[in-house]
């Protein structure tokens, strides 16, 4: 193992076990799974998305793990799921209607990974089709890159897309072509003026006027309500800004990327380092949201990479605890049942999809062990 943490003894040990029991779950979960497309599962399973649902923003990431697992193993078999994964949502590239600015979340675990491991040309086509479609989604006036495609919501960027925008900087590099890279960059310095606040929340959503470019609103989102503290949201943001600095080098992403940690990280610590779905909620009922700790611990571990010497522990341990504090509560290593991270919640205030396994979790979850095993890759 490479040990670029600085982890301890007991650290390590724990994180192999980890590392072992994923890959005993994930080898079973891929028989198990054929050719559906995971969400959240029923009754211990994973249903099919459907090919009526091809262009469900968390259909990239089964193929993330697929591709994380073969970075990690070397194992032919999730290769070829990965490669079907692919294969099965390339019609929403082609039919457009289905695309809006998740489009990083389809496509960079799935056909940018691909091309990063293999250099698949295919791949590589279908990825830049990809960020061509959301490079296309830019509002020149109000310098942000839209969200959805519903009437009336023309103005609408949310905190989510920092986590898109990579896409963009790997287009540019792959192209030689600056457009890309300049569009995420000038959306991400839109996100820094409207959706993060002083103290280091966030808003989810933000709305503009979409031909003045002027502020209209910061509605309520996916939290409890307007003005609370979605935590996922935060957990994008510290990993959105960390990989925009990555990609650009602004200081002014790596400062504000701090100051959001800190954030979470105080509202974490007085909970166990169990994330709350709302850091802005009423004490009861209780919910939690295991999404957004995995997604904060990536975050963590790449803002350790870009800080001092003396700065990184903060934020590497701090990624631990979460990992280890959400293990002990929430995973679920039964390999007859779907799904390993449980307690993820993709909303405040709708109970079908709160509190349960949710794929991104579990990649995410993936994506963080393995980087503290040095088995994984960026796929962002």
């Amino acid at each position: 193992m490479e040990n670029r943490y600085l982890l301890s003894e007991k650290q390590i040990v724990w994180v192999q076990d980890i590392y072992e029991k994923i890959k005993e779950k994930i080898d079973i979960e891929c028989e198990r799974m054929g050719e559906k497309i995971p969400y959240v599962p029923v009754n211990g399973r994973y249903p099919d998305m459907g090919e009526t649902s091809l262009s469900w923003w968390t259909n990239g990431f089964w193929g993330g793990i697929m591709w994380q697992m073969y970075c990690a193993t070397g194992e032919e078999k999730y290769k070829e799921k990965a490669l079907m994964i692919e294969d099965k949502i390339n019609p929403v590239l082609k039919g457009f209607v289905g695309v809006d600015h998740d489009a990083g979340f389809m496509w960079l675990p799935t056909a940018v990974a691909n091309y990063r491991l293999t250099n698949s040309k295919k791949a590589k086509e279908r990825g830049l089709h990809a960020a061509n479609l959301l490079s296309g989604r830019y509002n020149p006036v109000g310098k942000f890159i839209r969200a959805w495609n519903q009437e009336g919501q023309e103005g609408v960027f949310i905190i989510d897309c920092l986590m898109n925008t990579p896409l963009l900087y790997w287009a540019s590099k792959e192209t030689k072509d600056p457009r890309f890279a300049q569009i995420a960059k000038n959306h991400t310095d839109t996100a820094l003026s409207y959706i993060v606040r002083e103290d280091g929340s966030c808003n989810h959503i933000v709305q503009l006027n979409p031909t003045t470019g002027e502020f209209v609103d910061s509605p309520a989102g996916q939290g409890y309500e307007k003005g609370s503290s979605w935590s996922r949201g935060q957990a994008w943001a510290i990993y959105g800004f960390s990989l925009n600095y990555r990609y650009t080098n602004d200081n002014t992403y790596l400062d504000v990327a701090k100051k959001i940690a800190h954030y979470f990280i105080a509202n974490v610590a007085i909970h166990n380092y169990l994330p709350l779905l709302d850091f802005r909620a009423p004490k009861e009922p209780v919910y939690y949201d295991s999404t957004a700790g995995a997604c904060a611990a990536c975050g963590l571990l790449e803002l350790s990479k870009h800080v001092g010497k003396y700065e990184k522990q903060l934020y590497i341990q701090s990624a631990i605890s979460i990992l280890q504090s959400m293990e002990k509560s929430f995973c679920n290593w039964n390999i007859e049942e779907d799904g390993i991270l449980g307690y993820g919640s993709a909303r405040y205030n709708r109970a079908d999809d709160r509190e349960v396994p949710i794929i991104y979790g579990d990649y995410f979850f993936i994506e963080a062990i393995l980087e503290l095993l040095g088995k994984g890759f960026l796929i962002w």
